[in-house]
């Protein structure tokens, strides 16, 4: 009986030389030239138009809307004006609140912000550290104030093994970018009234 498989061919099986002789099983050596052939296949080259295009890491921008847990914070960055900024050179180190972290903030509050780009503007770049710092860093500052890119300061603290800055809690950390990494918050910061 013929064995068809895809892009190999079909192979006659083998037959008995006589004939009259008791019929035994007889498994067809196209069989054993298909599994070989398959195997082969799983090691066949994959060529891409730019080699290095698979291990190009995103900038805070893009890294922030693929994971998808920033459309708030992502339409704030845009409404203010600061998409350029956050994909510049950095390095920055981003405290990134979620959506569930915005939607905490009153609605009436959230709309005042959304329409005064200058208030907004200070209120994002106060979740923005100049540099890279990742949370093993930041976890050693423990008391200690980071300044912003705003001009206030953040105050670190470790709570056991749970990083805060002000009075959000770090629920996940050491996510990295081109320019920089963001560590995931649960509530949005407001730079302190000056």
């Amino acid at each position: 009986m013929p064995v068809n498989k895809p892009n190999v061919g079909t192979q006659k099986p083998c037959r008995p030389s006589n004939p009259n002789k008791a019929s035994r099983s007889v498994v067809p050596i196209s069989t054993h030239l298909d599994a070989r052939a398959v195997a082969l296949d799983l090691f066949r080259p994959v060529f891409i138009d730019d080699p290095l295009k698979e291990f190009h890491m995103h900038d805070i921008i893009d890294t922030a809307v693929a994971a998808g847990t920033f459309k708030t914070l992502a339409a704030a960055v845009t409404a203010a004006g600061l998409v350029d900024t956050l994909k510049g050179a950095g390095p920055f180190t981003v405290f990134a609140p979620t959506n569930a972290a915005f939607a905490k903030v009153p609605k009436a509050t959230l709309d005042a912000l959304l329409k005064n780009k200058p208030e907004l503007t200070k209120v994002l770049l106060y979740h923005v550290v100049s540099g890279k710092v990742m949370a093993a860093d930041a976890m050693k500052m423990n008391g200690k104030m980071a300044k912003t890119v705003e001009g206030s300061s953040l105050k670190i603290s470790v709570m056991g093994k749970v990083l805060e800055v002000d009075n959000a809690k770090v629920i996940k950390a050491d996510i990295a970018a081109s320019n920089g990494v963001i560590h995931v918050i649960d509530t949005v910061l407001m730079p302190p009234s000056k």
